[in-house]
């Protein structure tokens, strides 16, 4: 079901079975279990109040229900997203004048919006492919870096000190200079609860461990009153449902707003769609780009206009469903309504749950985007590959998570640059007795056609790379074999190409003339041609030596041995 802006409309709920509403509402309360903490703790990453959390956790499922694609992917917040919105809200801050007012949860609700409206817009332009924009490497290590960042912002919560410095160093050292200031009791509750974490997770405890936190941090901040310890609590959260309501945009910088929207957009998206396709394979569920833009677009315009901030898929929620046997959205909707009864019946708890138990949740959170398992199999498979993973990974620890954001794009621009000016080459031949061309360097019994050369170009021959093919083309045809009569140009491997190339190829027309060979086309690819025809290269190689395949080439260059011996011969033994 659509509406007439072609999103898609209760896909996750479409040909539901009522065998399937116990699974989904067990499913559904372990997610609102498992997402509290997280609801709670996340908000902190970009000094949001506690509630945002829980409201972002509300609507996103209910939207997501209605224009949502997937029947059992589920939305929420993230820490990389949270991250990077983190960033984005300090630099519209510092850009707005000091007299405004900074409204943090305004900022993070117009950031959600704008995010919202660039999913529905690259929607419509069938953009999905920017999901793979970011590749698996670069997103490791930006990952790396900026639970590195998140680490560090734990410091404060850890110690009960105050920490005013950004950076990496920066922290520490203040840390350092106001080691008299620690509070010794929340750096004993946090690691206490951080090592809880740690013991749930390696020993596969069967209660998730934020749950088993939240819960045990509730209870003693009850029983031996932290707040009044020194221990710093959550505090007053609101009661009820969040209203509906527009942020301040008028108010923000809009050139600042676009920039922040457009990071979060980038990260969240791509980071959501990765593990939105490895939880599809895993359970036989095709994940279209193009299709969860619309359910992501509007996931984050409800989040925004409801108070709260930009949302992704959320693989600890997504592992909860599947695991408990959700089987359709109706798990998401039953997690938001739990959530809205934990908002009404649960204030009072939530108020005395020690900042320190959300710290070391944070903490958990951000050493499990360090993926060392797949840095150490990158660096396996691709050394180059591992460096840009480092390189990312250092501009969102050491220039802050906003450039880390440009420079893992401008990381992956050069990486694909890179690939593509230096293409692959290789000559071609046959093997005695078999059909079909070879490349000479991968079978030792193929062997070049005497007097034909056949050379392949693997990539696109554009502009950027024209000089570093034609400076190899002028090395071939310094040791062509003597004897060469053609050189054949293998075009079957170029997708692409432009006037520049067109140029290039003529030169080296010309170039072969000059060692009296013959230069030959074969495979050339429909816009190729076109433009080579329109340069004029087409008629100035001759139409006869632009060939279909390349046993064409074969028997046209047969052809030509036999014509051009055929005067020879008469030459020798003229007729009396």
């Amino acid at each position: 079901m659509s509406n007439s802006f072609g999103l898609p409309m209760f896909r996750g709920l479409s040909g539901y079975r009522v065998a399937w509403l116990r699974g989904d509402i067990s499913a559904g309360l372990s997610i609102a279990a498992v997402g509290l903490p997280s609801a709670i703790a996340y908000p902190a990453i970009a000094g949001l109040p506690p509630e945002t959390g829980i409201y972002a956790s509300i609507a996103a499922p209910l939207a997501y229900a209605v224009f949502g694609d997937s029947r059992r992917l589920i939305v929420g917040p993230d820490a990389a997203t949270m991250t990077v919105l983190a960033a984005a809200i300090t630099a519209i801050a510092a850009a707005m004048p000091a007299s405004a007012g900074v409204d943090r949860v305004g900022i993070a609700a117009a950031l959600a919006i704008g995010v919202g409206v660039l999913c529905l817009a690259a929607r419509v332009m069938r953009l999905g492919v920017l999901a793979t924009f970011l590749s698996r490497p670069i997103l490791v290590g930006f990952f790396a870096g900026i639970s590195v960042s998140i680490l560090i912002g734990q410091i404060g919560r850890f110690t009960g000190v105050r920490i005013e410095a950004d950076g990496l160093l920066a922290p520490l050292i203040e840390l350092v200079q106001k080691r008299a200031l620690i509070h010794w009791p929340t750096v004993a509750l946090a690691l206490a609860m951080f090592a809880v974490l740690q013991a749930a997770r390696a020993l596969r405890f069967p209660v998730p461990g934020p749950v088993v936190v939240v819960a045990a941090a509730v209870a003693m901040s009850a029983l031996f009153d932290f707040k009044g310890r020194g221990i710093a609590v959550v505090g007053d959260i609101p009661t009820g449902f969040p209203t509906l309501s527009l942020p301040p945009l008028a108010s923000l910088p809009i050139d600042g707003l676009l920039l922040g929207a457009a990071s979060v957009f980038l990260v969240s998206f791509g980071s959501g769609i990765v593990a939105a396709r490895s939880f599809g394979a895993r359970i036989g569920e095709d994940v279209d780009a193009n299709r969860e833009l619309a359910g992501l677009g509007s996931v984050n315009i409800a989040s925004g206009l409801f108070g709260a901030f930009p949302v992704s898929f959320s693989d600890s929620r997504t592992a909860i469903n599947l695991s408990v046997g959700g089987r359709s959205q109706l798990a998401g909707v039953v997690s938001a309504l739990a959530l809205i009864a934990t908002l009404l019946f649960l204030n009072d708890a939530l108020r005395i749950l020690p900042v320190a138990a959300l710290a070391a949740i944070l903490a958990a959170a951000a050493i499990s985007l360090i993926d060392m398992a797949e840095l150490k199999q990158i660096w396996r498979i691709n050394r180059v590959e591992f460096v840009f993973a480092l390189i990312t990974m250092w501009g969102a620890i050491s220039m802050g998570v906003l450039n880390g954001v440009v420079i893992a794009i401008a990381a992956t621009l050069v990486y694909l640059l890179r690939n593509m000016m230096y293409p692959r080459d290789a000559f071609l031949g046959r093997i005695p007795g078999s059909d079909g061309f070879y490349k000479l360097h991968r079978r030792a019994e193929a062997q070049a056609v005497p007097g034909l050369v056949v050379w392949m170009l693997e990539g696109s021959l554009l502009f950027f790379n024209t000089d570093y093919v034609h400076d190899r083309l002028r090395a071939i045809i310094l040791e062509l074999p003597q004897g060469t009569r053609w050189f054949i140009l293998d075009a079957s491997a170029i997708t692409q190409m432009d006037s520049t190339a067109t140029a290039m190829i003529d030169e080296v027309r010309q170039e072969l003339r000059d060692q009296d060979v013959q230069i030959g086309l074969v495979e050339v690819h429909a816009e190729a041609r076109i433009l080579l025809e329109r340069a004029g290269v087409i008629d100035r190689i001759g139409t006869d030596r632009v060939f279909d395949d390349l046993e064409d080439v074969l028997q046209a260059f047969r052809v030509h041995e036999i014509e051009s011996r055929q005067p020879l011969e008469a030459s020798v033994n003229p007729r009396r």
